[in-house]
């Protein structure tokens, strides 16, 4: 699924880098170190999925990259620039979260401008491009809809245009949809995918589910247990396209893949049904 990554020849720098990044806390009067010596790149362009086991410091692998929580040691650059001299990163961050956390008293159209108020966009340039986004959701005609009256896979849509309205450069998407059901997983996975490509952006996906890793990435990168650090890298290469979240599931090579990657977080072969699938009760426990 690998296209190469646009316009990288223009930026020597990627747009995000992460060298050598620790981050301890202190709790029960001792020191646990969770991130140990991490290091990886972003590349323009890219959509790359961070794997592992839980508790092993993804979430705030994701807090310490955007500056919600200060690392011990090590540095995180944006466009080559070091976090803690940047003051905000060219183009900006989209950050999206599993749980939607749209304002209830707010309609669809004002949960998505939510981000154009704080960056003072003017008013009809904020709706024009909310109900574009929504439009491209899937969610024409339900700009006046309060988040009470949608459905979960509605809402996450909603939490999607929200993240994309300000154009950001880097999405950041930590497991934004493992609540949903499979048929609406696939779909937002598919438009997510799409839109990121469409605008050249790059993505880092944390992720619990390998083959939804898998069948969205250019790169999946496997983290050990704590402290954390990269055990595995995999450049995924399957024959179908980009956005095509059910062909990617049916190309060949694609168990492979789900296969290894299990196999470097010590997953035991019962996991697997005899097409190399993940069975649904394993599945159930990861």
């Amino acid at each position: 699924m690998s296209e190469g990554v646009p316009h990288a020849a223009h930026h020597p720098a990627p747009p995000l880098a992460v060298e050598h990044l620790a981050k301890s806390y202190r709790t029960g009067g001792r020191i646990l170190s969770v991130v140990g010596d991490l290091t990886f790149a972003l590349l323009r362009g890219e959509i790359v999925a961070i794997v592992g086991p839980s508790g092993c410091g993804k979430t705030t692998l994701l807090n310490a990259v955007c500056g919600l929580t200060p690392a011990d040691s090590g540095r995180i650059l944006w466009n080559g620039v070091p976090l803690d001299r940047r003051g905000r990163t060219p183009g900006g961050i989209g950050y999206m979260l599993q749980k939607d956390l749209l304002l209830p008293w707010r309609t669809a159209l004002d949960n998505v401008k939510l981000g154009t108020e704080l960056r003072g966009m003017p008013r009809g340039r904020a709706d024009e491009r909310a109900r574009a986004l929504l439009d491209q959701l899937g969610l024409h005609g339900f700009d006046a809809a309060y988040p009470a009256t949608l459905s979960g896979g509605m809402r996450q849509r909603v939490a999607l245009a929200r993240t994309l309205i300000n154009d950001p450069d880097v999405l950041l998407f930590d497991e934004p949809f493992a609540a949903l059901d499979f048929q609406t997983k696939l779909l937002i996975e598919a438009d997510t995918v799409r839109l990121a490509r469409d605008g050249a952006r790059s993505a880092l996906l944390i992720t619990h589910d390998i083959e939804e890793a898998v069948s969205i990435a250019d790169r999946v990168l496997v983290l050990s247990g704590r402290p954390t650090a990269v055990k595995a890298s995999y450049t995924i290469d399957l024959d179908c396209a980009p956005d095509d979240m059910i062909g990617a599931r049916e190309s060949a090579g694609f168990s492979d893949y789900v296969r290894q990657i299990w196999a470097d977080l010590d997953i035991p072969r019962s996991t697997f049904d005899h097409a190399g699938r993940i069975t649904s009760r394993a599945a159930a426990r990861s």
